[in-house]
């Protein structure tokens, strides 16, 4: 299914957090969200979930405006894991997944069978199956991570939203999650800090910085010495991965300043 931000601005007290940001992302496309902090990138991925509204633009999945859909259609729509996502709830891991089923449902309707496997072969591709029976107060952050995505996967959504999905997760977990997300189907939005990790793993890749659309593109054309210097204000390399050919960014650490003492 397409998304696509049309000339989206976000004001919150006086402050433009986003200006006329317009991006597309085709039907099972993978697209990043990259920037500074600050630059407004929660702030659109809020307007595609409905926790905002924007002040004037659109966000329209095949051509349909979101917000002319009922909050239980786009629910089924639009699947969210947000920076604060989490629970105060000691629910078992398969509850908590279980509740990513809960807009195709009426009321108290218990899981199907065929909703069950779902739930179950979520648990798995994410690496939290053995973890089913264990109340989510008690796992890591890395734990909780990963069984809020299959919570969101096992929604079956058409476009999935993601900011900061790798936060708590140990590199493996960061490196299957962004695999998974390839092969997952949805029409994917994620916001990501680790560049090398956007370029690995995304379509596009999409700079924002102050609230405005910097770049838009492959992310061979977008991850550029110049333009991160310009956007991030840190020197750079970037070479070609041996393997797969993907950008991947070289930081130059700025080299301190060594003052002789005197006697």
């Amino acid at each position: 299914m397409r998304l696509r931000l049309d000339a989206v601005s976000v004001e919150i007290d006086g402050a433009t957090l986003v200006e006329k940001l317009s991006l597309a992302a085709a039907e099972g496309e993978v697209v990043a969200l990259v920037g500074p902090n600050g630059s407004g990138k929660s702030t659109a991925l809020r307007c595609v979930y409905r926790a905002l509204r924007p002040a004037s633009g659109a966000v329209l999945v095949d051509g349909r405006d979101i917000t002319a859909l009922s909050l239980r259609d786009s629910a089924q729509q639009v699947a969210a894991l947000t920076q604060e996502a989490g629970t105060d709830l000691d629910f078992t891991v398969e509850e908590l997944v279980a509740l990513g089923r809960a807009p195709h449902l009426d009321g108290n309707q218990p899981l199907s069978r065929r909703e069950r496997e779902l739930c179950t072969e979520a648990m798995a591709r994410l690496d939290v199956l053995h973890l089913a029976r264990r109340g989510v107060l008690t796992l890591s952050g890395g734990e909780r991570q990963r069984v809020l995505i299959a919570r969101a996967l096992v929604q079956e959504p058409s476009v999935l939203v993601l900011d900061e999905p790798t936060n708590h997760l140990d590199i493996r977990h960061q490196v299957e999650l962004l695999a998974l997300l390839r092969s997952a189907g949805p029409t994917v939005l994620v916001v990501l800090h680790d560049l090398n990790l956007a370029a690995a793993a995304c379509d596009r890749v999409v700079v924002l910085s102050r609230g405005a659309l910097v770049a838009a593109g492959p992310p061979h054309e977008v991850l550029t010495p110049e333009l991160i210097h310009e956007v991030f204000g840190v020197r750079t390399s970037v070479v070609p991965h041996p393997l797969t050919g993907a950008p991947q960014v070289l930081y130059s650490l700025p080299t301190a300043v060594r003052t002789e003492s005197r006697p």
